[in-house]
This record gives structure tokens, C-alpha cells and sequence, in this order.
């Protein structure tokens, strides 16, 4: 699962009995980890993964993570929030890159 946030740009998969929530930069993974109810964890890194960041949860903890991500849904526009944020603003081309094609699905 991917998800898009104004923390960062998580991917969520079940590997090895564990929860791994998958980022392409530590500072997302940091971001994650400072929100309330998210269970600590130490962010490894994995150099010759495609995703690089990562942290290894309980799998019963997915809703731990997509409950306090949804907890940071207090914008009435998403890419204009994340336009707004430094540690995430560098992700708007890739968001509007994603938004363009799957607009184009739309018909």
C-alpha cells in the first residue's frame, strides 16, 4: 500500500511476520515516528533496497499507522499542503506526475 501524506510518502508491506513501512527518506520515516500512538521502532537502513528507510512493526500495528496518519489530515487541499511544508515539497512533481495519470484514467 502506498500511501501519500503530508509527512511523507510511505509504502506498507507484510514481510518476513513483520510490518514494513517503507520510505524513500529517513526524514519521513522520523515524521512517522513522532506521531502519537505510532509505536517506536529504530529506523534502519537497507542501501541495497529499493526503498532505502525503513522500520519493522508488529503487523497488527497497520492501523496504529494509517489511524495517526489520518490524525494529520487537516488541510482542504493535499499537494497545496505539502507545496507549504520544506521537508516535503520536493515530493510536488512526483504528486502531480501520480495525480496527471491517474486523472487521465478517469476518462
Amino acid at each position: 500500500m502506498w500511501i501519500a501524506s503530508k509527512v511523507g510518502f510511505f509504502s506498507l508491506v507484510t514481510k518476513d511476520g513483520h510490518l514494513h513501512v517503507r520510505a524513500r527518506l529517513r526524514r519521513d520515516l522520523e515524521n512517522l515516528l513522532a506521531l502519537p500512538g505510532i509505536p517506536q521502532a529504530a529506523i534502519e537502513s537497507w542501501p541495497q533496497a529499493d526503498y532505502r528507510w525503513r522500520v519493522r512493526l508488529d503487523p497488527g500495528a497497520a492501523g496504529a499507522v494509517l489511524g495517526a496518519l489520518s490524525g494529520t489530515i487537516d488541510y482542504p487541499n493535499f499537494k497545496s499542503e505539502v507545496a507549504r511544508r520544506p521537508d516535503q515539497r520536493a515530493k510536488l512533481p512526483a504528486y502531480h506526475d501520480l495525480w496527471h495519470g491517474l486523472f487521465e484514467l478517469q476518462g
